[in-house]
C-alpha cells in the first residue's frame, strides 16, 4: 500500500500522539475526536477533518481507532454514521485500543463481510514513547494483512510484534498492562514504607533502579509520583477496566488467580475514593494519608519525556522463530 490515506478516530493522550507521528510523517491525515479543540489543532498543523466515522471510512485507505472502552469502539463502528457503513473492499480497519478479546472478534466478521480487512494493534510503552513513535505496538492478523500495514505501523512504533491471529494482540495487551500494575502497586508500598522509615527517596529510587528490584514501571511511574505530579497519563477507571479485562480472561479460563482480584479491588477501593479521572499514580494517595506522609523526592520530572530519537521501525521476532513470509 503506497502513501496510504489515513484516518485516526481517538485523540486522547496516546491517541493524539500516534497521530502526531503520522502527520510528521507527511501522511494524508484524517482526524476525528469529540474534543473539537484537539482536532481543530491537527487540522491547523495539515491534517483534515471527517464530519462522522462513516465519512473518514470512505475517504481514506486505513482507518485506525484509538479509543477507551470497547463500548466507544462499538459506537463509532456500528452506528448509521459509523465505520462500517463506509467501508469498501480492499480498506483496513486496525483497532489500537486496548480492548475485550470477545469484542474485536464481533467486530473483524462485520469488517471483512464488507471486502475489508481487521487487524487489532495496540500499543505499550508509555505516551512519552508513542510521542516520538518509538513505542511498542503488538499486531495480530493474517500474516499477509501484517505485511501491508507494516510500513505505517514503523512509522507509529519501533518494536513490532506479530502475535498470531486477530485477537491475539488484545489478549497480550491487557496482560502486559495487569503486569505494569502489579508493579505499580508494589512500588507504592515500597516507597511509602521507605518514607515512613525515614530514607532518602532520591536514594531509594536508585537503589531500586540498580537493582534486582528494577522495573519499566519504576523507571517511568516512580519518577512523577517522587515529583509529586503523579501524571503518567493515565486514570484509574482505565487501570481497572485493563485489569478487569485481564482479570475476565483468566476466570473464563479457571485460572485460580490470586494477585489479579487483589490489584483490582485496589484500585476499585481508589476509584471509590478520589473518582473514576483521578490520575493512577494517585492510588499512592490510600497509603500516604493513613501513614501522614508525602511521598516525594528532588528533582523529578512532572511528565515523562523521551528524549531517544526516533528509531526505525523493526518486526520483533519470538526466539527460536524463522522471520514468516507471507
Amino acid at each position: 500500500m503506497s502513501s496510504p490515506r489515513i484516518g485516526f478516530i481517538g485523540l486522547g493522550n496516546v491517541g493524539s500522539s500516534l497521530a502526531g507521528n503520522l502527520l510528521r510523517h507527511g501522511v494524508d491525515l484524517t482526524v476525528r475526536d469529540l474534543n473539537e479543540a484537539v482536532v481543530a489543532d491537527f487540522v491547523a498543523r495539515g491534517a483534515k477533518r471527517a464530519a462522522s466515522p462513516r465519512e473518514m471510512a470512505e475517504r481514506v485507505d486505513i482507518i485506525i481507532t484509538c479509543l477507551p472502552s470497547p463500548a466507544a469502539t462499538a459506537t463509532v463502528m456500528e452506528s448509521p454514521d459509523g465505520i462500517l457503513a463506509g467501508l469498501t473492499p480492499g480498506k483496513v480497519w486496525l483497532e489500537m485500543s486496548t480492548t475485550d478479546e470477545a469484542e474485536v472478534k464481533r467486530l473483524a466478521p462485520l469488517v471483512e463481510a464488507r471486502g475489508a480487512t481487521a487487524m487489532d494493534c495496540p500499543v505499550s510503552g508509555g505516551c512519552h514513547r508513542a510521542a516520538t513513535g518509538n513505542i511498542s505496538i503488538f499486531a495480530g492478523g493474517t500474516r499477509e494483512a501484517f505485511e501491508r500495514v507494516l510500513p505505517v505501523l514503523s512509522m507509529l512504533g519501533h518494536q513490532i510484534l506479530h502475535t498470531g491471529p486477530f485477537g491475539s494482540a488484545s489478549v497480550l495487551k491487557v496482560m502486559t498492562n495487569y503486569l505494569c500494575t502489579v508493579h505499580l502497586v508494589a512500588l507504592t508500598e515500597a516507597l511509602t514504607t521507605m518514607k515512613v522509615v525515614g530514607m532518602d527517596m532520591n536514594t531509594v529510587y536508585e537503589a531500586i533502579r540498580i537493582s534486582s528490584g528494577n522495573s519499566f514501571v519504576h523507571e517511568t511511574e516512580s519518577q512523577v509520583i517522587l515529583n509529586g505530579s503523579r501524571d503518567i497519563g493515565f486514570t484509574m477507571d482505565l487501570v481497572i477496566k485493563d485489569v478487569g479485562l485481564f482479570d475476565r480472561i483468566a476466570a473464563e479460563h479457571r485460572v485460580p488467580l490470586e494477585l489479579s482480584p487483589l490489584v483490582l479491588g485496589i484500585f476499585k477501593d481508589g476509584e471509590r475514593r478520589y473518582g473514576p479521572r483521578e490520575l493512577s499514580d494517585n492510588i499512592i494517595r490510600r497509603l500516604e494519608e493513613p501513614c501522614g506522609v508525602r511521598v516525594l523526592g528532588t528533582g523529578f520530572p512532572a511528565t515523562m519525556v523521551d528524549d531517544t530519537p526516533k528509531q526505525p521501525g523493526i518486526e520483533v521476532v519470538p526466539r527460536g522463530r524463522a522471520p514468516a513470509t507471507a
